[in-house]
């Protein structure tokens, strides 16, 4: 049997197609960028899609379902291969699978010109197809370590198919269960493969410096007890947004995983913003969960839509870009170092997660910030397409595979 390296070798089509992070995560970055275009025009009434959602479903759909679908699967399909040792899906079966996600893209965007049925069962079958390869991955090789990366992905997609359904019964989706599924089992796998990755690459490239201070390794007593304490919270805020216990289990929750992320040594890594932005993005984590319960049991304070935006634009979004950047890095064998137009991606990200949360705090200047967070999400993932495109379209001179 061939060897992964040699499978990826032998494949003649376009260098894009040889390994999962490749097409996914320029699809998503060049759907980021583009939704964000069509949305600005869209939110001001200047433009309408042949959409069956409302706009703001739309919006909401296209970057929890769309773009973060497209980043999983870009991870997933690199990682999983080294978590079981099987080969990568690569080829013609990977361009298979990126183009059922872009049909459901379309699906979305033309869903008032088909039947209701039609537009979800093709934008459900991305995900679907997707799940049966992983799980069928991991269940054949018995790695039963990363059963919860499959439990939280089979929730996502459930997630996507209620929120078709919320439309189907005539309410508006961007409010139900299906987008607080979605949302919510995101988080879930942001704490648990973040809670993996952060401390392990800042202990990485602390060891290259020298020593020191090191994170506290990864999925001990304490980490366990903070992601139950984020599952408790989420689940109860999928069921009930509005109850006051929610907003008590978000804060608790905030709380214990700001505690955690304090663990892993993140003040010692402002050198290489590679490293750093990892903790910045799951720092929105926590701050998302405790401006979300704030907003709950004090909804004079937020919006309950700004203190959401801390999750979806950005723990979500920071933390995809520095996954994104640092696995495009490392796979196409560069160095693993930040350069100047990569902490510009990182910086205008920043701003527009800082501009969507002001516009929820003073709501009288949100005519113009709305604008300005679309314009820093536009520049955040139109430069990565721009600084990383030629990386994941073309293989390196020497490959390193």
């Amino acid at each position: 049997m061939a060897t992964t390296a040699e499978q990826m070798r032998a494949w003649r089509g376009l260098a894009i197609f040889s390994f999962g992070f490749r097409p996914f995560f320029m699809g998503a970055a060049v759907w980021a960028a583009l939704a964000m275009i069509l949305w600005i025009p869209m939110l001001s009434g200047h433009l309408s899609l042949l959409t069956a959602f409302d706009p703001v479903s739309w919006h909401a759909h296209e970057f929890l379902f769309g773009y973060l679908s497209a980043v999983i699967a870009g991870f997933l399909l690199t990682a999983v291969p080294n978590w079981t040792g099987r080969l990568p899906i690569v080829g013609w079966p990977l361009a298979a699978l990126w183009s059922l996600w872009l049909v459901g893209r379309l699906a979305m965007a033309l869903s008032a010109t088909m039947p209701p049925i039609a537009a979800a069962a093709l934008d459900l079958a991305f995900p679907v197809v997707f799940l049966s390869a992983i799980a069928r991955e991991i269940v054949m090789e018995r790695n039963w370590r990363n059963l919860i990366v499959l439990a939280i992905l089979t929730g996502f997609v459930l997630g996507n198919g209620l929120f078709h359904l919320d439309t189907l019964r005539g309410g508006v989706a961007a409010g139900g269960y299906g987008l607080r599924l979605g949302l919510g089992t995101a988080i879930m796998m942001i704490a648990v493969i973040g809670g993996r990755i952060v401390p392990s690459f800042t202990r990485n490239w602390l060891a290259r410096r020298g020593g020191g201070r090191m994170p506290v390794p990864p999925m001990q007593r304490f980490d366990k007890v903070a992601l139950v304490a984020l599952l408790v919270a989420l689940v109860l805020w999928v069921a009930a947004p509005a109850l006051l216990l929610t907003g008590m289990a978000l804060i608790l929750a905030g709380a214990l995983h700001l505690a955690r992320l304090s663990r892993w040594a993140g003040d010692r890594t402002f050198a290489e913003p590679l490293v750093l932005v990892l903790h910045a993005g799951y720092g929105l984590l926590p701050l998302g969960a405790l401006a979300l319960g704030l907003a709950i049991l004090r909804p004079e304070s937020l919006g309950i839509a700004a203190a959401q935006h801390l999750w979806m634009a950005g723990a979500i979004a920071l933390m995809t870009l520095a996954v994104m950047t640092r696995a495009t890095l490392g796979h196409t064998g560069q160095d693993l170092t930040a350069g100047a137009a990569t902490v510009a991606i990182y910086l205008a990200a920043a701003a527009a997660v800082l501009a969507r949360l002001a516009a929820g705090l003073w709501p009288g200047l949100s005519a113009w910030l709305h604008p300005v967070a679309g314009v820093a999400w536009i520049v955040a993932f139109g430069g990565f397409v721009l600084t990383y495109g030629s990386s994941l379209s073309n293989l390196p001179p020497a490959k390193l595979i």
